[in-house]
C-alpha cells in the first residue's frame, strides 16, 4: 500500500482526521474531551496555526486547519497526539481501580511484540490529511463535521454537541473553543 501524498507549504487549508487506537472510546470522558480542546487551543497559540472547524467524537476527531510557517500539519497533529496521550494514559493509570479506566487501559494495550515505545497506544499512528482547495470543499467539510454527532446518534441536533465548531458558527458561542478566520 502506498503512502498518502501530502502537499504542505502551499498556503491552504487541511482537513485532518485521526482515530484512537482500536477505536477506543476514550473521549466518552468529559475530562479527556476538555483536555483535548484545551490542548488544541494551547498548540494553536504556540505554533501559530488557525483552527477553522473541528469535531471531537468518542474515538476520533476531524479538524480544518490553516498551518503556519512554524509547523506543518504533521507536526501539529504529532504534538496534539503526544500531549493528549500523556494526559490520558496518566489519568487512566492513576484511576485503574475504576472499571471504565481499567477497561480503557486494556483496550489501548499493545501486544508484547510491538511494545518498543511503551505498553500502551492512545492514537493510531497515521492520520488522514486532505488538502482543501476551494470554498465549496471547505463548506462541505464543515457541514460533515457538524453533522457527524447527529449521524452517529449522539445527539438529535448539531447544537446539542458542544465538542464541535457548530456552536461557534451558528450560535455565536465561543465558550468551548473559538474559531479563527481565514487569513
Amino acid at each position: 500500500m502506498s503512502r498518502q501524498r501530502h502537499y504542505y507549504g502551499l498556503n491552504h487549508l487541511h482537513y485532518i482526521t485521526a482515530s484512537t487506537y482500536r477505536r477506543a472510546r476514550l473521549f466518552n470522558s468529559e475530562r479527556f474531551r476538555r483536555h483535548f480542546v484545551k490542548t488544541l487551543g494551547e498548540l494553536r497559540q504556540a505554533l501559530g496555526f488557525k483552527v477553522l472547524g473541528y469535531v471531537l467524537m468518542p474515538e476520533h476527531f476531524h479538524m480544518l486547519i490553516w498551518p503556519s510557517d512554524q509547523a506543518n500539519p504533521s507536526q501539529i497533529i504529532q504534538s496534539l497526539k503526544e500531549r493528549t496521550a500523556i494526559f490520558i494514559l496518566k489519568n487512566l493509570a492513576q484511576n485503574r481501580q475504576r472499571p471504565w479506566c481499567r477497561r480503557m487501559l486494556e483496550r489501548v494495550a499493545l501486544p508484547p511484540s510491538v511494545r518498543r515505545h511503551g505498553p500502551y497506544r492512545v492514537w493510531q499512528r497515521r492520520f488522514y490529511d486532505l488538502n482543501v482547495w476551494s470554498e465549496k470543499k471547505r463548506l462541505e467539510k464543515l457541514h460533515y463535521m457538524h453533522g457527524n454527532p447527529v449521524k452517529r446518534g449522539l445527539v438529535t441536533s448539531p447544537d446539542q454537541w458542544p465538542w464541535s465548531s457548530f456552536r461557534f458558527y451558528y450560535l455565536g458561542d465561543p465558550s468551548v473553543l473559538p474559531m479563527d478566520h481565514l487569513p
